[in-house]
């Protein structure tokens, strides 16, 4: 697995980003898109799952447990802007009758040993 060291927060959000891609990818998704921005908000990857269904993911990456580790990160605040850039992705894309959810992985661990990896299968509900 790679290592999350070092020398920046965007250095290691892109770190976390690929572990979190292959990971899925193994899983059985298909990466559409990395880094999908727009005015209301970013979604870290945009993947497809084997039954066609659109998968937006956040992904997290904390070192420990401190303030509540990656999951609890996953704020009120940050959930509206995925919701918008979900919801702005699939408009514009023209799949707003698409299946899709929202899904979270966080990362977490000593980056010098083995990150865990936690899956969160849709974990943002999509009105």
């Amino acid at each position: 697995m790679m290592s999350l060291f070092s020398r920046s927060r965007r250095e290691s959000g892109a770190q976390a980003e690929a572990i979190a891609q292959d990971y899925l990818a193994r899983q059985g998704l298909d990466t559409l898109q990395r880094n999908y921005r727009c005015k209301g908000g970013e979604i870290d990857l945009i993947t497809r799952d084997a039954h066609g269904t659109i998968v937006f993911v956040e992904v997290r990456y904390r070192a420990g447990q401190s303030h509540g580790g990656a999951l609890a990160s996953v704020d009120r605040r940050k959930q509206q802007r995925l919701l918008r850039a979900a919801s702005h992705y699939l408009l514009s894309h023209g799949l707003n009758q698409q299946p899709c959810r929202i899904d979270v992985v966080a990362l977490e661990g000593d980056p010098s040993r083995q990150t865990r990896i936690e899956w969160i299968r849709n974990a943002i509900e999509m009105a």
